[in-house]
């Protein structure tokens, strides 16, 4: 009977150690977001175009968790058939992860941002998507 008692309490314990490892588990890592935005402009002299790029420059680097920020004016020079040159400046920002991004989107300075340019655009167009390394 004490070997039965034994038995079951090693059994039991192995139990909850295996349930306790499993609730301890590590979560999948979130995928990385990528968030490019393309500006048409009303005004798309070579003046304006700069001017929104030093505004993303000034408002859109170093919101937390971003992993990657670059902005500039479309390649003139790139016309093949499958280049869409439907913008003048091109804003592409890599996030940690949905969540991060989701922060940025509310960000003051990303609403200052959109506040102070909004009038000049044209168009925007904005492509998200999940990224891996």
């Amino acid at each position: 009977m004490k070997k039965h008692f034994v038995f079951m309490l090693a059994v039991v314990a192995l139990v909850a150690f295996h349930g306790s490892v499993q609730a301890e588990a590590p979560k999948k890592a979130q995928p990385m977001l990528s968030h490019d935005v393309y500006f048409s402009l009303k005004d798309n002299s070579p003046q304006a175009n700069q001017k929104l790029i030093a505004a993303c420059k000034k408002y859109l680097t170093d919101h937390p968790s971003t992993v990657w920020f670059a902005v500039g004016p479309v390649a003139e020079e790139m016309k093949r058939d499958v280049n869409d040159r439907d913008f003048d400046v091109a804003l592409h920002l890599v996030f940690k992860n949905k969540a991060a991004h989701d922060q940025y989107a509310k960000a003051e300075r990303h609403l200052k941002f959109i506040e102070e340019n909004k009038d000049n655009w044209k168009k925007v167009r904005v492509f998200d998507s999940y990224v891996e390394e």
